[in-house]
């Protein structure tokens, strides 16, 4: 059987995609194996590092834009690691808050701006316009 795509230039553009996306992961992942994180857990530290160092369970989810079982897989192997930790919040028992440790901080601190620097020498190959058109096809692609 031969297989003819109906949309030739679609798979070709997912094809490019995928390669780039898997380039682009490997290249920023290798620093952060090196401290022992997975991307997903070095996006949890960040984010909750930009609210503050706090957020309730159900919000951290949305925001990562995952599963509950993916989330919770993430946040226990920071707990694990002494990088966060789970507390009950007190007008919901119900409801889970995960917090950074001071060791969460201190990492993400030290990690960042190299992280930062990564992410600038990935993406330098494109010009301004560039990044902003990727940036808004992504979107429209995830939408």
């Amino acid at each position: 059987m031969t297989l003819i795509p109906g949309d030739p230039l679609a798979h070709r553009a997912l094809e490019s995609l995928l390669r780039a996306e898997a380039n682009v992961r490997r290249r920023l992942a290798a620093d952060l194996e090196r401290e022992g994180l997975s991307p997903s857990g070095f996006f949890v530290l960040v984010l909750l590092t930009s609210a503050g160092g706090e957020l309730e369970l159900r919000a951290l989810r949305h925001r990562m834009q995952t599963s509950k079982a993916n989330a919770t897989e993430v946040v226990n192997t920071l707990v694990v690691r002494g990088l966060a930790q789970r507390r009950r919040l007190p007008e919901d028992r119900r409801a889970v808050a995960v917090c950074l440790t001071p060791t969460g901080t201190e990492l993400v601190d030290r990690i960042f701006p190299e992280h930062t620097a990564q992410v600038e020498a990935v993406f330098a190959a494109l010009d301004e316009d560039e990044k902003r058109s990727l940036a808004a096809i992504c979107s429209k692609l995830a939408a």
